[in-house]
């Protein structure tokens, strides 16, 4: 590969030049996005992150960095976060558009030359780290993170989180390129310091990885049977009536056998929706299960609530104990935008009727945790929350031994939700050192342990039920313990050393290469 010459702001490139730029940024996004399941493998994000810097170039007008910055965000996220046509067509746009265009200001605010090394790393991962929480509580699916944990420095998570790694990758992608582009500078400074400074700086990190704390097991065993209903791909509760959806993890349920060494039976996301639950049916069917097994069965429930006059329901995951006690209850507090409420509804109701098929989550209010009769602490992320490595770090930090996360991906067809849910789970268990347990009606339902490892993972539609033991662990990460925000604020500092001084001495480093 030859790398593109540099262009300095003075010099005003071809057109066929910046067509070319164009294109390389656009097909490095793409790159990018190839690196998350169900397409790709890690090492290509390193690939589209090179390739990048190289449509950049070395100082490259700022007009023209805002353009590539975007391309370059609109092919990763166009294509990573393909799954949200089925969602909601327009809203895809509007994201793709939108996340594209935080690449565009980090592209466009990162200074050239030099300084570059530094600050297009940081301001690129800032640009991530405000995707995942802005607009709307943050998408933060198709990120750096999943695509990177099956590569080798995955365990960077359990030190800083998604954040970090995904400054690993920026960082090591841009060092990459400037070591190939500007090997004729590389032992001059600033542009030596630099590059062995951040060098060093990845290396310490890796290497912390792989020696910080990951907590440690409590002695104690639990046997979980994780429930798939099965059932087709693609479908929506409008599609597939509720009782259906009952009656198939009902089923699959009544195939257990009796063991004195099962503790729990873990059901999906809305696999029943009532009214009011105590008072149904299908109550006291899960009450006789439970009752048959000998062991609580932790299910997922969809309740209908009226308030000020407006028919709205709860996502919850309840313990039934086989006595018909309700022990434990957790309502989903971050809701999915679009698809368990609608931003900005009373505009958009002036627009399409398309929104009133959305109704309206009621969000929780209590600690992401449900206690076993047994006194075990299960941290709860209900489906889109596993996304979020602050949900899992609530229960952690509670006290949870371990995690589960009931969801419901049936709606969506294709994989790409599904796989990328997977590879968020083996996120979580390595951020919090914990194992995890991810059931779904449709699939995936997998279990991962503390190392992100998948030790079993059904298929997509098939009716089974996977019984694993697991650890009950306890003790904290690094990143159970900080959290993201001394490593954001880390990188805020370097974004606006590398502006500073890429722009204030920018003279400097231009006549250095003079």
């Amino acid at each position: 590969m030859t790398a593109a010459a540099p262009t300095s702001p003075t010099t005003h490139p071809s057109r066929r030049e910046n067509v070319s730029r164009a294109a390389l940024a656009l097909g490095a996004g793409v790159l990018v996005a190839m690196a998350l399941p169900p397409w790709g493998f890690w090492p290509l994000a390193f690939v589209g992150v090179v390739l990048f810097d190289v449509a950049l170039g070395d100082d490259p007008a700022r007009g023209r960095r805002f353009l590539l910055g975007w391309l370059f965000g609109a092919g990763w996220m166009f294509v990573g976060m393909g799954w949200m046509i089925q969602l909601t067509g327009p809203g895809y746009v509007v994201a793709g558009v939108i996340f594209g265009g935080y690449h565009s200001v980090a592209a466009g605010l990162a200074p050239g030359g030099p300084w570059r090394i530094l600050g297009r790393p940081a301001l690129h991962t800032l640009a991530e780290a405000l995707r995942f929480s802005f607009p709307f509580g943050g998408v933060p699916l198709a990120s750096m993170g999943i695509a990177q944990v099956g590569g080798p420095f995955a365990p960077v998570v359990g030190v800083g989180g998604v954040i970090l790694l995904t400054w690993i990758v920026f960082q090591l992608g841009t060092l990459m390129s400037v070591m190939w582009a500007s090997r004729d500078r590389l032992s001059r400074p600033p542009t030596s310091i630099l590059v062995w400074s951040m060098s060093a700086a990845v290396v310490g990190v890796i290497t912390l990885s792989f020696v910080a704390p990951d907590g440690r097991p409590t002695g104690d065993t639990l046997t979980i049977a994780a429930v798939q209903g099965g059932g087709e791909q693609g479908t929506s509760a409008l599609d597939v009536p509720s009782i259906v959806v009952t009656e198939r993890h009902l089923e699959a349920t009544a195939g257990i056998e009796p063991d004195p060494e099962l503790d729990l039976v873990v059901w999906p996301e809305n696999t029943i929706d009532v009214v009011t639950f105590e008072s149904s049916d299908i109550a006291q069917s899960i009450v006789d299960e439970a009752a048959r097994l000998d062991v609580p069965i932790s299910v997922g429930l969809t309740e209908d609530v009226v308030i000020d006059g407006r028919r709205r329901f709860t996502n919850a995951q309840v313990v039934v104990t086989p006595d018909g006690e309700i022990t434990s209850r957790y309502d989903k507090v971050r809701r999915v935008p679009f698809g368990e409420y609608v931003p900005l509804r009373s505009v958009l109701e002036r627009i399409s009727s398309a929104v009133d098929r959305v109704g309206d989550a009621v969000p929780g209010t209590t600690p992401a945790i449900l206690e076993l009769p047994s006194g075990e602490k299960l941290a709860t992320v209900i489906s889109w929350e596993i996304f979020f490595g602050g949900r899992v770090r609530e229960g952690v930090e509670l006290g949870a031994n371990a995690v589960i996360n009931p969801t419901n991906g049936a709606s969506y067809t294709g994989t790409i939700v599904q796989t990328q849910q997977v590879a968020s789970s083996r996120l979580r268990a390595i951020e919090s050192g914990r194992w995890v347990v991810q059931v779904a009606p449709t699939g995936f339902t997998a279990f991962v342990d503390p190392d992100g490892t998948v030790v079993q993972r059904t298929a997509q539609s098939e009716q089974r039920v996977l019984i694993q033991e697991i650890e009950m662990r306890t003790g904290f990460t690094w990143y159970t313990s900080l959290g993201d925000a001394p490593f954001i604020v880390a990188l805020i500092g370097a974004a606006l050393v590398s502006m500073y001084f890429g722009g204030r001495f920018g003279w400097l480093t231009r006549r250095s290469r003079a």
